[in-house]
Order: C-alpha cells, then structure tokens, then sequence
C-alpha cells in the first residue's frame, strides 16, 4: 500500500494568504529542526529530515493534512466548569466554525505566550468570558499530545489543558456568545462524560475527536 500524500487546500491557501498558522516552507527537510525540536512539549523524532508524529500512523503519512504548521503546533484550551446550586456540573463548550462539531475554547499559543494565558486569551475571543489566570481555582495541566482529525505523520497538534473551576451556586450562568472562530459558545451539562455525550447526540451534535479522551478522562464516573 502506498504511503498517501496529502495537504489540503485550506493550508496553500492559507500560505498564499500570509497566514501566521501556515509555515511557508513547502519542504519541510529545508527547515532547520534543531529550536523545533528543543522547544516541543513532547519530543518527536526525524526521518530523512522529516518530522514524524510521534503517534502515528494517522493514515496521511506525507504532508500537513489540514494543519498548516509543519511538526508539533502548540495550543491551549481552556476547561470551564460552573455547577449550580443542587451540584449539576455545567461546561461551556464552542461549536467550531470549521464543522468539526463542539469543542473547548483554545486555539495556537502565539510564539513566546505562556499557554496559560493563551487558553484564557482564547477563551474571551471565542466566547466573551473574561477569567483571571491568577485566580486560585485556575489549574493549568501538562502538555498532551491530541488526536486532531485534521493532523498527519508529519504536522499534529499538542495542547495545555487549563482547567478552570468557577465553583458552585451559579443559579444564572455567565454570559457567553460565539465569537472569532466559534459558530455558537454554550453551556452544555457534563456530569460526567456520558452525559455530555448524550447531550450532543440528542441534538445531532458530537463533541471534536482531539478533545473526547481528554474530557473522558477528567470527567471519568
């Protein structure tokens, strides 16, 4: 079987256009690897100067697939719960504006960013809701490599959980509204992970494959 090249178009055009998510190089053994792979939350390894996922196969062995950044790309995503008075545990969620159904709110940590404050910078222009990094309920995870649909052998994505906790008693939950890449932010009831589940289905949604083990494992039970 032939190993499958693929870039997809979304990614050209994103080079043609300057975007910053899009390394213009369309070579990657012409990239130099070495601050690359230094600064990588999880070490990869190069083949004939290529990098390589280091979870593959993902069944495009060549190319970027749909991500534009050649080896790892850094995100955050920001983890927000509320519970109301009786202990239902409510967690906001955005409905991706690229059809990849509902999500956490994050996105790329821009060079130089703590990740912490990415996923919190994300989640007020995704979202509208303003939290502070610093405050005491704010825990920030370690880095873990995510199954994103849109990755290949060659670009994939790895996130910084932020987990944050806004407590209970919320009888009104805060404000939110779809902004910047999100189509709609909502909250969505996660007393655990089945019953976020079942929510989506019910409605004809699913939740973004890079962020089911995720949120199975942090709502286990």
């Amino acid at each position: 079987m032939n190993a499958r090249t693929y870039t997809d178009p979304s990614v050209l055009a994103g080079i043609a256009a300057g975007a910053s998510w899009a390394d213009p190089e369309m070579d990657p053994t012409r990239i130099d690897w070495t601050a690359r792979r230094a600064a990588a939350a999880i070490p990869f390894p190069l083949v004939n100067g290529r990098p390589v996922n280091p979870a593959a196969p993902t069944g495009v062995r060549f190319g970027r697939n749909e991500l534009g950044h050649w080896g790892e790309a850094l995100a955050a995503d920001a983890i927000v719960t509320a519970s109301d008075p009786d202990g239902w545990r409510w967690l906001l969620l955005i409905e991706r504006g690229d059809g990849h159904g509902w999500a956490l709110p994050g996105g790329h940590v821009d060079p130089g960013e703590d990740p912490t404050h990415a996923a919190f910078r994300e989640l007020a222009e995704e979202t509208g809701l303003i939290a502070d990094p610093i405050d005491p309920w704010v825990k920030t995870l370690p880095a873990r490599y995510v199954p994103d649909p849109r990755a290949s052998d060659e670009a994939w994505m790895v996130t910084v959980p932020v987990r944050v906790d806004l407590g209970r008693g919320w009888t009104v939950l805060p404000d939110v509204i779809g902004r910047d890449d999100a189509r709609r932010a909502e909250w969505l009831p996660a007393v655990d992970f089945d019953c976020l589940c079942r929510h989506l289905g019910y409605h004809g949604e699913r939740l973004f494959p890079a962020h089911r083990g995720l949120l199975a494992e942090l709502f286990a039970g």
